[in-house]
């Protein structure tokens, strides 16, 4: 069948769209799990909590990783911190600063997903077999280094 119309021929979906769909599922999935094991956390809390650096982050650094403005994320870390997920301390680099740090039952929501996130990059894998899924990872943390402000430069 031939089309005349270029109105006809369906436009392919973006890179973004492309990389964001699968990001959706993995991350529904593990908001899923969480809820299935007593934590209801609300997508923009999820979020936020997932951009908590192991060492503890600043709420400007929250905010600038998350897109959101600082009291934005001021409300939020409150939320988490109200859910037992988080506790503010001084910084010990800065008095003026405060650290979010994970709690016990913050680490308790990185305890759970990670099984559900392996769970899923090996189906990934066993869909697109793995030297493609080698490939991707490959693509995909080269493009990182492009897109990410926030990675710290690899050194070789």
């Amino acid at each position: 069948m031939v089309i005349d119309d270029p109105a006809e021929v369906a436009e392919p979906l973006n890179l973004g769209l492309l990389l964001f769909i699968p990001y959706r599922s993995m991350e529904s999935a593990v908001l899923a799990h969480l809820k299935a094991h007593g934590h209801d956390l609300p997508l923009s809390q999820a979020r936020v909590f997932q951009r908590i650096g192991p060492d503890g982050s600043r709420l400007g650094e929250l905010a600038q990783a998350a897109q959101v403005s600082k009291q934005t994320v001021g409300s939020v870390v409150d939320q988490l911190e109200r859910a037992g997920y988080v506790s503010r301390t001084p910084d010990p680099t800065d008095a003026r600063a405060r650290l979010v740090l994970l709690t016990d039952r913050g680490r308790e929501l990185v305890e759970l997903s990670l099984p559900v996130v392996r769970q899923i990059e090996s189906a990934w894998q066993t869909h697109l077999g793995a030297a493609r899924t080698r490939e991707l990872r490959s693509a995909l943390e080269k493009l990182r280094e492009i897109t990410d402000p926030f990675a710290e430069p690899r050194t070789r």
